[in-house]
């Protein structure tokens, strides 16, 4: 079965609000065996959303239309989809007298006649009931097309209509199928070069297929597969994540999905060690990041934020020749606050950064130059690196090179070559 997701409403198209309502029916739809082919957004008027939901039923079996079925002027997804059907509009009794005692329950004092037009539906549609608002959603067959589905913009309006009524239907009319993925995340590597590494799959790749996501820092690498049972799509996807773990090696972090901040976190729980951060340019994201995830009390100590030069001299004992040598941003510095901050905690692992974030110079560093240092005590190291970005992607980067730094030691890796920058 093959799906399109439409969203209703100008506050999309200018930036205002995310459509955080296709995410979700995405993943849903995914869940049941239906592929989601396309998503479109179009603003309030009458004419395009009418060309919209019309080119998307000429194409998908079912056409899932979120927004403008409010009571205001601008709400004129139930007048678009009418007109694409050519029927007249029939005021249904049953939802005026919903809408009145609706109304009468809010204590707000007379119902606003503007509110009626929610009571109208296309001639020959059903229509799905709110629970939550006051909108009801709407069911159009499409003469020789497909079915249209609309609910409200509202989130949580949407997820009542689509987990009621309109999932269970489509899982139904779609037969016994389910759409299963895993994804592997990777650090210390670029996409192109992941890519290249299993082209070979990619290119062979039906069901299950795969597709690379790249982010700051980490490249994922979806493996989804689609069968009649959820053990059916896991084994057919199980062999294929092993290659693609096999040749990508330790730039693996987590094969479940879980981010860098809980990978490390999971290991530092079995491994029971306990660790700090001395963070400068991250200005204590790290710190953040780590203790994000729940449990995180049992292994993290502190953070040492220490952004100016006396800080770091007088928190973290940085010597003050190492300050006026070779600078704030360098690889003695680094292994000193990383030193300090194991000190300072009493931890049994410190990671330290420090760099200039830009866009202007610092410490006598260029913009993007970043060094990071861990100190274990019977293992010390330290990695510098320039990273050619703006100063929000410079952070980012640096953050999860220390965390990979930490996992890497956690789990006997190799670490990344100390005193180079690349």
């Amino acid at each position: 079965m093959r799906a399109e997701i439409v969203g209703v409403g100008t506050e999309l198209l200018l930036g205002q609000i995310a459509n955080t309502n296709a995410r979700w029916m995405g993943e849903r739809l995914s869940e049941i065996g239906v592929d989601v082919l396309y998503h479109q957004v179009v603003g309030d008027n009458l004419e395009r959303i009418v060309g919209v939901v019309g080119l998307a039923a000429s194409r998908a079996d079912v056409v899932l239309v979120t927004g403008g079925l409010g009571p205001t002027q601008d709400d004129i997804t139930r007048d678009a989809i009418a007109a694409l059907v050519d029927a007249p509009m029939v005021r249904r009794g049953e939802i005026v007298t919903y809408l009145r005692e609706r109304f009468a329950g809010f204590g707000r004092g007379e119902m606003p006649a503007n509110n009626l037009r929610q009571a109208d539906v296309p001639e020959g549609a059903r229509y799905i009931m709110p629970v939550r608002g006051t909108a009801p959603g709407l069911i159009v067959e499409v003469p020789g097309g497909a079915r249209i589905y609309a609910v409200p913009g509202v989130p949580a309006e949407m997820v009542e209509m689509m987990e009621g009524t309109i999932l269970q239907e489509l899982a139904a009319a779609a037969g016994p199928a389910v759409v299963r993925s895993r994804t592997l995340r990777c650090a210390g590597i670029g996409e192109s070069r992941v890519a290249e590494i299993v082209a070979d799959l990619f290119e062979a790749s039906s069901n299950p297929s795969l597709a690379y996501l790249a982010s700051a820092g980490e490249v994922k690498v979806r493996i989804t597969a689609k069968a009649a049972t959820a053990e059916e799509a896991e084994a057919l996807i199980a062999p294929v994540a092993e290659e693609v773990h096999v040749r990508l090696g330790d730039v693996v972090f987590t094969v479940t999905d879980e981010a860098l901040e809980e990978a490390v976190g999971r290991l530092l729980t079995a491994r029971r060690l306990t660790l700090a951060s001395a963070e400068s340019l991250t200005g204590g994201s790290v710190g953040a990041r780590i203790t994000e995830v729940p449990g995180a009390s049992a292994y993290f100590l502190g953070a040492a934020v220490t952004y100016s030069a006396e800080a770091k001299r007088a928190v973290l004992g940085v010597r003050r020749e190492t300050l006026e040598g070779p600078g704030v941003v360098s690889r003695e510095c680094a292994l000193e606050m990383a030193a300090g901050a194991r000190a300072l905690f009493n931890a049994d692992v410190a990671v330290a950064l420090t760099g200039a974030a830009g866009p202007e110079p610092h410490g006598g560093a260029a913009p993007g130059t970043v060094w990071l240092a861990l100190d274990a005590g019977e293992v010390t190291h330290a990695r510098g690196y320039v990273s050619p970005a703006e100063r929000d992607r410079v952070r980012r980067w640096a953050e999860q090179s220390a965390l990979d730094l930490v996992r890497r030691y956690l789990e006997g890796r190799e670490l990344p070559a100390s005193d180079r920058l690349i």
